[in-house]
């Protein structure tokens, strides 16, 4: 199967690794790239944005870690794992100075 220049190889076959069906990762991919936005926002004074993206982001990466977990790949569990740590630390931060 010849995969099409837009789409990352590697991407496609950590997917795969994890039972992530091919057609949802362009829209995973979404889901990231508007958490990343949102947390931008955050950073412009949209604080409520910022929250929100962080908790989705929290969201997303712990599913990504059950989906590691649950087909027993662990060579490559760190990188979700560090993007867990990094979106909780983003939500702890934004709580804080929320109040």
């Amino acid at each position: 199967m010849r995969v099409p220049a837009s789409r990352a190889r590697f991407v496609l076959a950590n997917a795969a690794a994890v039972a992530v069906p091919q057609p949802w990762v362009p829209g995973l991919g979404l889901l990231k790239g508007l958490g990343a936005v949102g947390l931008v926002a955050g950073l412009l004074g949209w604080r409520g944005i910022g929250v929100a993206a962080a908790g989705g982001l929290v969201l997303f990466f712990v599913g990504a870690v059950v989906a590691h977990l649950r087909a027993r790949v662990l060579n490559t569990i760190v990188f979700p794992g560090a993007y867990l740590a990094l979106a909780v630390a983003s939500l702890a931060l934004g709580i804080a100075q929320g109040t």
